[in-house]
């Protein structure tokens, strides 16, 4: 997978995100959620941008492992938001789910690879 590929299908995780949380119901727990999915759910796609550019090797391991704790907690938002039936459309969590997964995948083996040939 190229830099690209990483980027593009970051953003576009960061747009279902965004689409998501404006289709949020405007109560407390709707609210709440939204914010808190909103913030971490952009996250990764910025940090990367900012993983491209790092100063070091060590500063590119940190910016990674940014990324990858905000993915894990965009995880833990979309099931708290499943379970808990804010959002009506489960298949659009369901993916985005399936989604968080895979991109947390690609950052662990990304972040061991960066250790390894530190």
């Amino acid at each position: 997978m190229s830099n690209y590929d990483l980027e593009e299908r970051l953003t576009e995780f960061a747009v279902q995100i965004i689409k998501l949380t404006d289709n949020m119901p405007n109560s407390r727990s709707g609210n709440h959620m939204a914010s808190q999915l909103l913030r971490s759910g952009t996250s990764p796609a910025l940090n990367y941008g900012e993983a491209q550019s790092s100063e070091s090797r060590r500063d590119f391991i940190h910016k990674m492992k940014v990324i990858l704790k905000e993915l894990r907690e965009t995880l833990i938002n979309l099931k708290i938001i499943l379970r808990t039936n804010i959002y009506k459309k489960t298949s659009d969590i369901e993916t985005l789910i399936a989604e968080s997964n895979e991109l947390i995948s690609i950052f662990v083996a990304s972040v061991k690879t960066a250790e390894t040939n530190k």
